[in-house]
């Protein structure tokens, strides 16, 4: 129970990572105080209200001591997320932002990382490249992530960005978001990247990778949280059949030439290890993806 006596806001609570924040941080007995567009929306909101965790802690206002923005969540991007930061500037209750970038906001550039490159917290995305390849969600996430950096600097406000990759796992809300539709179309025998490999991280580890970020006193700058383990489409497939015996994924694609830098680079995530961090087997995180979504009938 790190976390009694202590108040943390997550902004965009309803959202997949930021309701697995909203439900690690009230297990470890901290008060939180989420917001959301629209707190009259049932249907957005009431599985916040459902956690097997003290209904009365979960509270829809501001005044955090801490603060976990969700900008993936705020439209538009860049104007939402610099919102927040000059509202947390005149709170001084706020004592660490955590942002939620991405890993697009890392690996959009013109310089291919390769096979055997290795992709750490020094790259960043470049915008120019995002636009001339129409990449707005990775142009999106990079401006946003680089001006709250500016901002934070400039109002010296403690900033930690957190850049994950493709999330997966169980999903609390009630509605399919992108990342784990893309577990939806590879159970239906797509390849709905055309890749041919994965690279997936655990909803879980990402949200307690925010959680330590918040508790950890020397933590600081970028953390990339994304899959060690590259799953290609067989491994996937293997996983899969225990759920749809007959599958058989992207067998009707021609993909041998697809170009695979964006997915066999290597990553380095001894950063965020540092802060505690065990990576959750990708087998387990499609068998437990699959599994929620049949609970909540959406597969």
């Amino acid at each position: 129970m790190n976390g009694e006596g202590k108040v943390v806001c997550v902004t965009g609570a309803s959202g997949y990572i930021a309701s697995w924040i909203v439900k690690l941080l009230l297990q470890r007995g901290y008060t939180v105080r989420a917001t959301v567009r629209d707190p009259n929306n049932q249907k957005k909101t009431d599985h916040l209200l459902q956690l097997d965790v003290i209904y009365s802690q979960l509270i829809y206002m501001s005044q955090p001591l801490l603060l976990i923005l969700q900008a993936e969540l705020i439209d538009p991007a860049v104007k939402g997320t610099l919102n927040v930061l000059k509202t947390c500037v005149k709170m001084s209750s706020v004592k660490r932002v955590i942002l939620t970038s991405s890993m697009a906001a890392v690996i959009a550039h013109a310089s291919p990382t390769g096979p055997n490159g290795v992709v750490d917290e020094t790259m960043f995305s470049d915008p120019s490249f995002c636009e001339q390849r129409k990449q707005w969600y990775a142009l999106s996430k990079t401006l946003a992530e680089d001006e709250a950096c500016k901002f934070a600097k400039a109002n010296e406000m403690d900033l930690i960005v957190m850049n994950p990759g493709l999330v997966i796992g169980p999903i609390l809300q009630p509605t399919l978001n992108f990342s784990v539709g893309v577990v939806v179309e590879l159970t239906k025998g797509k390849d709905p990247f055309m890749s041919k490999s994965y690279r997936f991280v655990d909803v879980r580890d990402v949200s307690l990778a925010h959680i330590k970020a918040l508790e950890t006193p020397s933590a600081n700058g970028r953390y990339i949280i994304d899959g060690p383990v590259i799953a290609t489409l067989k491994d996937i497939e293997k996983v899969l059949r225990e759920f749809v015996p007959d599958l058989c994924i992207g067998d009707d694609k021609n993909n041998e030439d697809i170009d695979l830098d964006l997915v066999t680079y290597k990553v380095s995530v001894e950063k965020v290890r540092s802060l505690g961090i065990e990576f959750t087997p990708t087998e387990t995180s499609l068998r437990d993806t699959v599994l929620s979504l049949k609970e909540k009938c959406l597969l």
